[in-house]
């Protein structure tokens, strides 16, 4: 049963312990492109802009499950980001479904659940190194709202690595509107950069996962945007790291993760990469102004 005493200081321990662990683990980080050094961002690391929270107002009459006022204790829950597996945590059962323009971000450490019924599975911290916390918005409820999030159910071959969602309690949130949306068509080899203002051609053309480590498929979002010198095939430009992972592997390059992303790359056309997606250079540079969070869909 949840605590009902505050631990202020037990959630800033345990904030502050789970980011000694990410960033001691970031050297086993590679994205599945192709075979590099550590892709630890160095200090020419550029930071991914962000979106200013503004109020979102409730909607009204209520809406989904009642409100949950319980308060939890983040030291007791693991956290939940690029390097969780979390065998509870659902995936995006409808994978090319809407969005509902909304991004989340939480005040500070926010309870995780996968279903509002239910008890925390971890929480999503308000920051962290590598990102992955400010996360689409696929429901919105009056009490509630299920999230896109980084992290996977489980480890291929045997586990599903598909894209992992997740409801938090609006009240440990911030909302706030997404101006844009990414939409990737393999098929016809098009990017697209959505919003108000019409539809942005991004590519034309681009490479893609091979049978063997396909593209990841359906909703994801922009986790964290660097430009890491150690990979010296970028060229100096910005890789767009996604919340999506492989589906076929476990880890790549040595490391522990198979983060799907948008990279510059000299071979940039056909099925021929590891399940990231290749670009030109004036498309990555592009892609690189969305801020976190923008959702991406990919779409056969």
């Amino acid at each position: 049963m949840p605590s009902t005493r505050a631990r202020t200081a037990s959630w800033t321990a345990g904030i502050l312990a789970a980011a000694v662990v990410v960033i001691a683990s970031f050297a086993a980080f590679a994205a599945p492109g192709e075979p590099t050094a550590d892709p630890t961002p160095s200090a020419t690391a550029t930071p991914t802009p962000t979106a200013t929270p503004t109020p979102i107002p409730t909607p009204a009459p209520i809406r989904g499950a009642p409100e949950n006022t319980a308060e939890y204790d983040p030291t007791a829950l693991p956290a939940i980001d690029v390097w969780s597996v979390t065998p509870g945590i659902p995936v995006d059962d409808d994978p090319f479904g809407a969005l509902t323009g909304l991004l989340a971000q939480p005040r500070t450490a926010a309870p995780i659940f996968a279903d509002p019924a239910g008890e925390p599975l971890g929480y999503l911290p308000s920051t962290a190194t590598y990102g992955g916390t400010i996360v689409p918005v696929i429901t919105r409820d009056t009490h509630w709202v299920k999230v896109l999030l980084a992290g996977r159910q489980g480890v291929p071959p045997a586990g599903d690595a598909t894209q992992t969602v997740g409801w938090l309690r609006v009240s440990d949130v911030y909302l706030s509107h997404v101006e844009q949306s990414v939409e990737v068509s393999l098929g016809n080899r098009t990017i697209d950069i959505v919003g108000a203002a019409g539809v942005e051609r991004v590519a034309n053309d681009f490479a893609w996962g091979k049978d063997a480590t396909p593209t990841p498929l359906g909703r994801t979002f922009v986790m964290l945007t660097a430009v890491v010198p150690e990979h010296e095939y970028t060229e100096g430009h910005p890789l767009v790291y996604l919340g999506a992972q492989s589906p076929t592997l476990a880890g790549f390059d040595g490391g522990v993760v198979a983060v799907t992303a948008f990279h510059y790359y000299k071979t940039r056309s056909g099925d021929n990469s590891f399940g990231c997606i290749y670009l030109d250079a004036p498309a990555i540079d592009r892609l690189a102004q969305l801020p976190a969070g923008t959702p991406v869909i990919i779409r056969p």
